[in-house]
């Protein structure tokens, strides 16, 4: 008996379902932390925090994520306790007494759900939101004052004494996650805020040690990253996460070349970071030319370190065919799961899936790939 057109497809459906449930499932290590299986979520600003503080809903939003089986949940950006850190004021802070008891509870109902959670640890330097006031008065701070694709100051290029309070306000906001029970942190060092403002070059025109060329650029993200480590315990994962892209210039690299990005990871991988999670918009996309590799891959093929990739992951309901609302092909599940059998990357971030169905990662690692719900970005904010 012939197999009809829409068989075939069906039972490779059916193999793909099952091979992404075996491929995914399997635990993986950060320094101290076992993961259980490959699932991240990924940091998503959702300003549900009155006050910076986190609460029920916010504790409810997590757990009930790590209860349908993401390996390990990585908070939305967290306001580090330094007086520029951020602007808005339902954005969750990483310092105070009740915002740290708020997220203690948001640790343990994770924990009581089964899942692994860390926080992101956030400055955003020179990005602010045109007419909305900060929360605190306090003036814009960066590396040199300029906002991205400014050509005149609009904030304060970081005194000495800016540097040394926003390490150490770092520092202190990783001593609190391990002291009230996550797993790790994250140091939120992409996108264009403050760690990655240092890092490029268009935002960075520094002419004392930190910066310069780009081993100087990464000083004040590496010597956060020392303080960070040196502040918790040698097994408390250190993550790290950067870009090549900017909120405000899709276009923008750090690196036109591996030497390039190398010169970059080496200092913070020195420093101590434990993994690095390698943002891009899309994660099949090569970083550069005569390979395909992603910004993931080759951040692991220079560092050695676990890496955790992101961008554009599930963002349709059928997992296995899915496309961009603005007809951009995203790339079959096959191709994701080979790049991780390859080990080009250890882990997967899913961001807007994850924020649109709470149950995405039950599904996939059941390879119950019809049951997935379609990205609807109108309809998330009703969502929690």
């Amino acid at each position: 008996m012939s197999v009809t057109a829409s068989e075939s497809a069906s039972q490779s459906a059916s193999q793909s379902a099952s091979r992404a449930a075996r491929i995914l499932s399997r635990p993986a290590s950060i320094n101290g932390l076992t993961v259980p299986n490959r699932i991240v979520m990924a940091p998503m600003t959702r300003q549900f925090s009155p006050g910076g503080i986190p609460g029920a809903d916010v504790a409810s939003y997590y757990s009930r994520r790590a209860a349908a089986g993401v390996g390990l949940i990585v908070t939305e950006g967290t306001y580090v306790g330094h007086e520029s850190a951020g602007q808005s004021n339902r954005v969750p802070r990483f310092h105070g007494e009740e915002q740290l008891a708020g997220w203690a509870k948001v640790a343990e109902a994770v924990h009581a759900a089964g899942g692994r959670i860390v926080p992101q640890l956030w400055h955003i330097g020179m990005v602010r939101t045109q007419g909305q006031p900060p929360y605190a008065e306090a003036p814009a701070v960066g590396p040199s004052g300029l906002r991205i694709g400014a050509t005149e100051p609009t904030g304060r290029a970081m005194t000495r004494r800016d540097l040394d309070d926003v390490v150490g306000a770092f520092a202190e906001a990783a001593a609190a996650a391990e002291r009230i029970g996550f797993d790790g942190v994250e140091l939120h060092g992409a996108h264009g805020y403050l760690l990655d403002q240092f890092l490029w070059a268009g935002t960075n025109r520094r002419t004392d040690a930190y910066g310069g060329d780009a081993v100087a650029r990464t000083k004040f993200g590496a010597e956060i990253v020392a303080a960070v480590r040196e502040s918790v315990s040698p097994d408390f994962p250190v993550i790290f996460r950067y870009s090549q892209w900017k909120q405000e210039a899709y276009d923008a690299r750090l690196a036109e070349t591996p030497e390039e990005l190398e010169a970059i990871l080496a200092p913070l991988a020195a420093a101590g970071v434990d993994a690095f999670h390698a943002s891009t918009r899309r994660y099949w996309l090569p970083e550069f030319d005569d390979s395909d590799l992603n910004l993931a891959g080759w951040t692991k093929k220079l560092t050695g370190k676990p890496v955790i990739t992101v961008g554009s992951v599930g963002l349709d309901g059928d997992f296995i065919k899915a496309f961009m609302g603005e007809g951009s092909p995203l790339k079959s599940i096959d191709d994701l799961l080979d790049r991780l059998e390859a080990e080009e990357f250890d882990l997967v971030a899913v961001g807007r899936a994850l924020l649109q169905d709470p149950e995405w990662a039950a599904k996939v690692l059941a390879g119950r790939f019809e049951d997935l719900t379609a990205y609807d970005a109108a309809a998330l904010k009703t969502l929690s």
